[in-house]
């Protein structure tokens, strides 16, 4: 599983952007062609795309192009052009406003065809898939299990308020009139089961008042708690709080690593399938719980402070 607490995402169409997005301490960069390019600019933020994969420096980033959906014009060459063009550079291809599992299909049957004819490790580049309405949340199911290339599905909140008619101007806030529990809840659970169900990642839309981040801190945190594993970032400022939401604490990633090698202890030396840890009994379903919280904080590049002793 690639490490993506922190989704930045970059307009192709800015050569300055794309530049500056190298330096910030994100765990995935996509470059995108959809919603922030101009029709106008697509040709060239194509090529500053390319140019940028293949010339930039991005180590220790999840590199992803996001393409045009396949209601427009744009998509086939979007992605002959990007995968063509630096396929060696490039870690997955994100397709926006996936409405049915038969789209993801196309996509992937598109990859593979480029990769056979470039000489590609076919199946290496993974797919993302956006869910930005109605349709695509009720067929989230279908399209999680549509390709062995998916690795996230990807909440658009924008466009999702819109397609309900929510009444509401500010993305990822509460609709005024909606004063009791989450508007969002059902929506952020439904993406959930459908990705865990087929072992995929699943990724929190963005938060659009960039200035506000204690705002996008309160709202990151609620898609946290649920068990999502990173949130779209558009600004500089909203990094670090991702980076921080989406991690476990020290001592919760402590405590899960000594979990996992006091119930190995338990299970190999002294043929017990539950031991005591301090006060805590611990058992098979604690082993799978603090492996969750022991990956989330080996992606994130934390360092044990503390050791197990028998």
């Amino acid at each position: 599983m690639r490490s993506r607490r922190s989704v930045l995402a970059v307009p192709g169409s800015n050569p300055r952007f794309l530049e500056k997005a190298q330096t910030l301490p994100v765990d995935e960069v996509f470059l995108d062609l959809e919603d922030s390019v101009a029709p106008a600019a697509k040709d060239e933020a194509r090529r500053n795309v390319v140019a940028a994969l293949r010339e930039g420096d991005w180590t220790g980033k999840t590199r992803v192009v996001r393409v045009n959906d396949l209601a427009t014009q744009w998509t086939y060459r979007d992605v002959i052009e990007t995968v063509e063009g630096a396929g060696e550079f490039l870690d997955c291809v994100m397709l926006p406003k996936v409405q049915d599992p038969t789209e993801v299909v196309w996509l992937d049957t598109l990859l593979t065809q480029i990769e056979k004819a470039m000489g590609y490790e076919v199946g290496r580049i993974g797919i993302e898939a956006q869910i930005e309405n109605a349709r695509g949340l009720v067929n989230a199911d279908a399209i999680a299990g549509s390709s062995a290339r998916l690795e996230t599905l990807v909440f658009g909140p924008a466009d999702f308020m819109a397609s309900i008619n929510m009444r509401t101007l500010v993305v990822g806030e509460q609709p005024p009139g909606y004063d009791e529990g989450d508007a969002y809840h059902y929506i952020l659970m439904r993406l959930l089961m459908a990705a865990r169900t087929h072992d995929l990642q699943v990724i929190d839309g963005p938060y659009l008042q960039i200035k506000d981040v204690d705002g996008f801190r309160r709202v990151a945190r609620r898609s946290a708690a649920l068990g999502y594993d990173g949130k779209w970032v558009l600004h500089p400022s909203q990094v670090d709080a991702a980076n921080e939401v989406f991690s476990p604490t020290q001592e919760d990633y402590d405590h899960a690593e000594l979990i996992l090698e006091a119930y190995e202890y338990a299970t190999t030396v002294e043929k017990r399938g539950a031991v005591m840890l301090g006060d805590e009994m611990i058992d098979e379903a604690s082993r799978k719980m603090a492996l969750v919280v022991a990956a989330k904080g080996r992606a994130a590049g934390l360092v044990r402070t503390k050791s197990f002793k028998p």
